[in-house]
């Protein structure tokens, strides 16, 4: 009778099931830039694909006159300059008299990055010649830092090495040195390379070697043979405060999306104190602008945003400034040879019968204000290479995986380009203009460790200081170019190798990649290759 009771009060008479059931487990949660293919916006080429030719297609939303110009800059980018004078081709002539390249493809092959140089088994350095887009600057220590930029100071600008500059050329047209029957085309100094190779070991006991590369400078023009084991040390160059450091040609697409970056954008991801105490502490660098100054402005100053140290304000600063460094052409900004005034040059105009004055028979510059324009458009509007592979597994999980670690705390992943104003001291063009783009950089200076230093400071930077490297594109570095290498001066062969040499504020993300299984160190750099 007591069963039956029970029976009833059941309802049903179903028995009841009292196994705890198991949650569902949590979506995983994909960060927004996963799915993200068009990297630049409207200016991105999905023609790119896996071709050599990946960095090198103008912006496909140019209008007919800009295509024209971009093809007249691309023509110009490829212009091999010759010694002066030149009376077959004087369009060409003006090389030097010291430099590093005759044309601007050789820093920047294919548009992207230079080739990294090989020793070779039978070779513990190399001297670096014809075939070397690395090259040097250099600078005198500072007394103290500078933290303040005013025309006083030289807006806190690198003090050059007197009778040298701020730039080491090393290579010369024929007679450009005193000693010249001897040295053939010798620059300012004799540069070689070599590298210092550690190993770092993971946990799981796998290796990767890396290398570090270290320069010896010789020979220099002002005291022939000397080095600095010399006796008796002479040369402005071979002094103890004469800081020197790597620098490799960076890939030059995507630069006028850059540069339409709102100021403000950028500005506001500045922590300089680190007050939110990530760690991460972005630092803006105000630089020289030469743009302002001819202008008038009584503060020639810019944010700068192009070159290692973002130590350039502008496409065209960065653009002619190297035109004229290093290649030696003088052009509309800047006109004067970059060894003006020191004893080199005048003893080379004295040698030669002043044939080579920077200047052509109407006394203006060695380019022209058209050729400049059209290589600085070019370089400006070189298309974005669209993403590849993100429907893949591993480049997805590798995507979550790059939050997770905080790489994007430097490497930001977006902006939306201004839709008015200037850019270089130039209208911008529509092309460029609203444009949701994914860099994957916040365009700001960040302390990289002892490790990356080359203790040479750089306006406001200072020697551990670098601007985040933007990262679109960086998967197809070594299809463009297989020797290519990645870092300020090519030390990484690998972007694996990339991330181990990340100290400093990046140091905790590093090592939290030295602490994932093998599985999931692939699926970042997975990620990273679909850039």
């Amino acid at each position: 009778m007591l069963t039956t009771s029970l029976a009833g009060c059941g309802g049903s008479g179903d028995p009841i099931d009292d196994t705890p059931t198991t949650p569902e487990p949590p979506a995983i949660s994909y960060p927004s830039y996963t799915d993200v293919t068009a990297s630049g916006g409207a200016t991105t080429t999905f023609e790119a694909g896996n071709s050599g030719h990946g960095f090198s297609t103008p912006a496909p939303n140019l209008a007919a006159a800009e295509l024209a110009q971009h093809l007249e800059g691309d023509a110009n980018f490829e212009v091999s300059f010759t010694t002066a004078p030149n009376a077959a081709h004087p369009e060409l002539d003006g090389l030097g008299p010291v430099f590093n390249n005759a044309d601007c493809n050789s820093c920047h092959q294919r548009d992207g990055r230079n080739s990294t140089p090989s020793l070779g088994s039978d070779k513990t350095r190399l001297k670096l010649g014809t075939e070397a887009g690395i090259f040097l600057r250099i600078s005198k220590a500072p007394n103290q830092a500078c933290t303040q930029g005013s025309a006083e100071n030289n807006y806190c600008a690198p003090i050059p090495v007197p009778d040298f500059g701020g730039q080491l050329f090393h290579r010369g047209v024929l007679k450009a040195r005193a000693d010249w029957q001897d040295h053939n085309f010798g620059g300012q100094a004799d540069v070689y390379l070599s590298y210092e190779r550690s190993t770092v070991t993971y946990a799981d006991g796998s290796q990767v070697t890396l290398k570090k590369p270290i320069f010896e400078v010789e020979n220099p023009y002002d005291a022939p043979g000397e080095t600095k084991q010399s006796s008796n040390v002479t040369s402005n160059l071979l002094q103890d405060d004469v800081l020197m450091g790597w620098r490799n040609g960076m890939p030059v697409f995507g630069l006028g999306l850059l540069e339409a970056i709102p100021e403000a954008a950028i500005l506001a991801l500045v922590d300089e104190q680190d007050s939110n105490n990530d760690g991460i502490s972005g630092k803006a660098n105000w630089v020289f602008d030469v743009i302002k100054a001819n202008a008038g402005e009584p503060n020639p100053v810019s944010l700068g945003r192009f070159g290692w140290k973002a130590n350039t304000p502008s496409v065209r600063v960065q653009s002619l400034g190297a035109l004229r460094g290093d290649i030696g052409i003088t052009n509309p900004l800047f006109p004067e040879e970059s060894i003006a005034g020191t004893s080199l040059h005048d003893s080379y105009l004295t040698r030669t019968g002043f044939v080579d004055t920077g200047v052509d028979v109407n006394g203006a510059p060695e380019a022209s204000a058209k050729f400049s324009d059209d290589v600085v458009f070019y370089a400006e509007t070189l298309a974005v290479p669209a993403r590849r592979n993100v429907s893949n597994t591993e480049v997805r999980e590798g995507a979550r995986l790059f939050t997770e670690l905080n790489c994007t705390a430097c490497h930001t992943p977006s902006f939306v380009t201004k839709t008015h104003g200037d850019i270089g001291g130039q209208p911008m063009i529509a092309a460029l203009k609203g444009q949701t783009i994914y860099p994957f950089s916040d365009m700001l200076l960040h302390d990289m460790g002892d490790g990356l230093s080359d203790g040479r400071p750089d306006f406001l930077a200072n020697g551990n200081e670098w601007r985040t490297r933007p990262l679109w594109g960086i998967g197809l570095t070594q299809t463009v170019n297989p020797q290519a290498g990645f870092l300020h001066d090519g030390r990484a062969a690998t972007l694996e190798e990339a991330i181990l040499w990340h100290g400093g504020e990046a140091l905790a993300s590093q090592q939290a990649f030295m602490g994932l299984d093998k599985a999931k160190r692939n699926q970042l750099v997975a990620f990273l290759m679909s850039l």
